[in-house]
């Protein structure tokens, strides 16, 4: 097999493309029939016979809420408790990641356990301790898949149980100060070079609730743009809850707009297109004229 590789890639360099393809679609085959598939048999044998659901997952914050809509789901034959582990290291460098060189810390997890705790379908949220866990949502990190799918349904694959996205899965009150805003959390990541922000000048209520630090840079094109610091992830889904509209790229805003249904638009990302829109009130723009065009729509309504 060795000499057969070395020799197409020296006479035949597209045969041994396709050569090196198939070899890698067959031990990722194997990988999946050796390790997952099994995993896949005992979720479903927990599903068919337990009352009790454990959960598992590393972070990021957003990625933990996109599992929620799977949870809900579950919870209407099941209690379910959700165990968040800490430290799990990051395998790439995101730029101004409120974790640091990790998915999740325990400031970020206090961070988001406020907002978990108000939903009556989560049992309980716990830092992991090594407890028993039937469902892990981790798994999807190790799947010799290409992500670049909705990444609203990365649990839809582990759980196999499917829930309609374009229901509310999220419940809080309305914030009691902050009201009627166009609210922003606009990341450094997965940001869209085709378009500006520079129109929302003209508006004098918009409000940033993301890091300082890319409030900073968004402030450089809206000038009258105004920075709130949230106490906890409870305070910015209130916030989030009672804007006018919600603006956000593929990061933790938008995961929450999601799963409030409140008026918002995506940024979409040229080259990361893995968050997506589901239901009413909410659109996606790769181009400026669109932008424009639904925050119109949403704005005036």
């Amino acid at each position: 097999m060795i000499l057969k590789k070395i020799l197409l890639k020296i006479f035949d360099k597209q045969s041994y493309d396709l050569y090196k393809n198939f070899l890698r679609r067959e031990k990722e085959k194997e990988l999946i029939e050796k390790r997952f598939n099994d995993e896949f048999k005992k979720i479903q044998k927990k599903l068919d016979n337990s009352d009790e659901i454990s959960f598992l997952h590393s972070g990021h914050i957003g990625d933990v809420i996109n599992c929620l809509p799977v949870i809900k789901e579950i919870s209407k034959t099941h209690k379910c408790n959700l165990f968040i582990k800490l430290k799990t290291p990051l395998k790439e460098y995101y730029n101004d990641h409120p974790a640091g060189s990790f998915l999740m810390t325990i400031k970020q997890y206090e961070f988001l356990e406020s907002l978990i705790q108000k939903q009556v379908y989560i049992n309980s949220i716990k830092v992991y301790k090594n407890e028993k866990i039937d469902i892990n949502f981790d798994l999807i990190r190790l799947l010799p898949i290409n992500l670049l799918f909705d990444n609203s349904k990365y649990a839809f694959h582990i759980s196999g149980v499917q829930p309609n996205l374009d229901e509310k899965f999220l419940e809080v009150d309305g914030h009691t100060k902050i009201k009627d805003k166009i609210v922003i959390l606009r990341s450094l990541r997965y940001q869209n070079n085709f378009i500006s922000y520079k129109f929302l000048e003209t508006y004098n209520n918009s409000i940033f609730v993301g890091t300082y630090n890319e409030y900073i840079q968004l402030k450089k094109i809206i000038q009258n743009l105004e920075f709130y610091n949230c106490n906890d992830l409870l305070e910015l889904s209130m916030i989030i809850k009672s804007s006018r509209i919600f603006i956000g790229n593929s990061s933790l805003g938008i995961d929450i707009a999601e799963g409030l249904k409140t008026p918002r638009l995506l940024e979409a990302c040229p080259y990361f297109p893995a968050r997506q829109i589901h239901g009413k009130n909410g659109f996606d723009f790769y181009f400026q004229s669109h932008f424009e065009k639904f925050f119109k729509k949403l704005y005036q309504n």
